[in-house]
């Protein structure tokens, strides 16, 4: 792997986020590759569209989480947070509640009264700020992931399971391949149904 600088924008709901998360993760590891993690909202991105059942659903934890995310860590890198949240939310298939907020935060040393954001909307607009640094970023409307590779910013990517570390590897070295052409702009396939969550096996 090459010296690679990464950003990575992402909704702590959303499950194609936390298995491109556990991808990145992973390759990163094994190369000379910096990874910081920002918030993005699709509470936010899809206001103003209409949404019931499971979606209305996960937008209101969006907006919850949302809130949580920028009062404790504000700009900061929200990687720590996000991985402890993300493994209780996608790969143990929890719900949010007051109590796992507490448990995330506690686990990364941070105060866990912080849970209380969760309905408090004088933080909305610091997820909102936050919310438009991703689309800025992107210079377009995307959802989440968007991921910034050496000041290159693109949607996705978006994978519909955990690869293997080997795997992880291989489409970490090809993505970052495609994001040093400046020629390079979409590449996109058909997908159904929701993603795996769990890791796969060495």
């Amino acid at each position: 792997m090459t010296d690679t600088d990464i950003e990575i924008y992402g909704d702590p709901v959303c499950p194609f986020t936390w298995v491109t998360s556990r991808w990145l993760t992973s390759a990163a590891e094994r190369g000379d590759a910096r990874v910081t993690w920002r918030l993005m909202s699709l509470a936010v991105l899809n206001e103003g569209q209409d949404a019931d059942g499971a979606q209305a659903a996960r937008l209101h934890t969006s907006r919850r989480i949302g809130r949580l995310v920028a009062a404790a860590t504000g700009t900061d890198d929200i990687g720590e947070l996000y991985t402890a949240l993300g493994r209780r939310l996608h790969a143990e298939g929890n719900e949010l509640t007051d109590e796992l907020a507490r448990e995330a935060l506690t686990e990364c040393g941070l105060e866990p009264s912080l849970a209380s954001a969760m309905d408090n909307e004088s933080w909305d607009g610091a997820v909102r700020a936050a919310h438009q640094r991703s689309q800025d970023a992107l210079g377009n409307s995307g959802g989440s992931p968007i991921t910034v590779v050496n000041g290159r910013a693109f949607f996705g990517p978006v994978l519909t399971e955990i690869p293997a570390p080997d795997e992880a590897a291989r489409i970490f070295d090809g993505f970052t391949a495609l994001a040093a052409s400046p020629a390079f702009a979409q590449v996109e396939r058909p997908r159904s149904g929701p993603p795996k969550l769990h890791e796969a096996e060495a």
